[in-house]
Parts: structure tokens; sequence; C-alpha cells
């Protein structure tokens, strides 16, 4: 009924103060040990979130690091139930549920990228237009990269690219563009986590994109642990020069 779950919310919220009170206990026994779950999409996880756990881990290489990876919808459902302690995600519109918080680190842009292998690394200008029939390799177009590469498309009036390899692994997207033969595109910030990656070139492609703010989703009036809030400082430190410069 709407009353037990009305109960049911409080019991979760109780039973999440305590075992987060239990982490403090812990955390002050032995401040460098701790595991914190951090929700983020396939992507961010293996670039930005994989670049802060690399600096925390060798300085606590006692701490451990869930990553939680799933769509930002799904995201949104495992933080209100407390399954993570904070997400790292992209706002590609208004959050709905009043419950959760937002707090902005950097503005991030796409970009078109391709293998350094690629023929079209040697051009100084490159119009969309040019790119409609080559083999793109992109995530679903259900998906927020998806849908934003295709409304790209759109927005210059051209019919969708050719895409050859559709994946929401961006893995095999990398994979691929290694080939020297696929496009996609992706993030700025995903060439630049956890280490810079000369196997791969942006193009001077100018895309009709709104840039895309990353940030820390988190749960009103909920304590974070001692652990999730080395994190959190540690992700601030990390995206300061992001927000600074345009990506």
């Amino acid at each position: 009924t709407e009353y037990g779950r009305a109960l049911l919310d409080c019991v979760v919220a109780v039973f999440d103060d305590l075992r987060q009170g239990i982490k403090n206990i812990e955390f002050l026994t032995d401040p460098t040990a701790g595991e914190v779950r951090i929700g983020c999409n396939p992507l961010l996880a293996a670039t930005f979130v994989s670049a802060v756990a690399d600096r925390l881990s060798r300085r606590y290489p006692r701490m451990v690091f869930h990553f939680v990876e799933e769509h930002v919808e799904t995201l949104y459902q495992e933080l209100s139930r407390r399954n993570v302690d904070f997400l790292i995600a992209r706002r590609l519109g208004p959050i709905s549920d009043e419950r959760l918080e937002f707090e902005f680190l950097f503005d991030d842009s796409y970009v078109v990228v391709v293998g350094a292998q690629s023929p079209w690394i040697s051009r100084r200008r490159i119009k969309l237009a040019e790119l409609v029939n080559e083999p793109w390799t992109l995530p679903p177009p259900d998906s927020g990269t998806g849908s934003l590469a295709i409304e790209a498309f759109r927005a210059s009036g051209l019919d969708n690219p050719r895409i050859a390899v559709v994946s929401a692994t961006a893995q095999v997207r990398m994979t691929l563009l290694a080939t020297g033969r696929f496009l996609t595109i992706l993030p700025a910030s995903a060439l630049r986590f956890p280490t810079r990656r000369p196997e791969f070139k942006v193009l001077p492609v100018k895309l009709p994109m709104a840039r895309v703010p990353v940030g820390i989703v988190t749960l009103k009036n909920r304590t974070l642990s001692p652990v999730a809030r080395v994190f959190v400082e540690q992700v601030r430190e990390v995206a300061k020069p992001l927000a600074k410069r345009k990506l």
C-alpha cells in the first residue's frame, strides 16, 4: 500500500544511516581503508572516474572502489535506493527527482575521433557532410551519446551516417578506431583520462552539439561516508583543470 511504501522508505533510510555510522567508526579505526560505490556510465568509468581511483589507490592502497556502470536512468534508481554512494554523470536534461542534487564539475564537448592510421588526419578542414558515408561506430541511438550523435547530423541538414557497428561498449568502438577505418563521436574528456590517448586523433570537424555538463549527483539529506567524501574531494581536484578550460 501507499502507507507501506512510505514506511519502507523510512526503514531503508534508517538502516542506511546505521550502515554509514558503522563506516564512520571503521574509518576512525583505519582512515586509510574502506569501500565506496560510485555510479557512472561505462565511458566515464573507463576514463575520468578511473583516473580519480588511480590517484587515490596510490595514496590509499587499502581502499576499494566499486564501479556500478549503468545507463543514467538506472543509476538514478540505484542512488535513490541507496545502493551507490553517489553518481558521476552527464546531465542531458533537468533532473526530475527533487531528492537528487547535482554539483557541476565541468562542461564536456563532443568531437569526431579516428584512429592514428586514418587518412582523414592529414586534413586541416573537414565538413561533417564529407563523413556521412564513411563507416561509423556509434552507441545505440536510444543512448545519450548515440542520440546526440544522430541529432548532430540532422541539425546539419544531413541524413543519418552510415553506421557500420553499433555498440554500447566504448572499448569496442575504440578497438575499431585503431584499425584506421572507422569514425566515432566521443566526449573530449574521454581522450584525456586516465592518460592521454595518442592512438586516437580528433578531426577538425565542427559539430552542432551543445556542451554537456558533468557533475556529482547525490541524494539530498544523506550523509556520505568518510571514504566517499575523500573520493568526492579527489573528483573535484581532478575536475578543476577541466572547469577552467574548454574541452
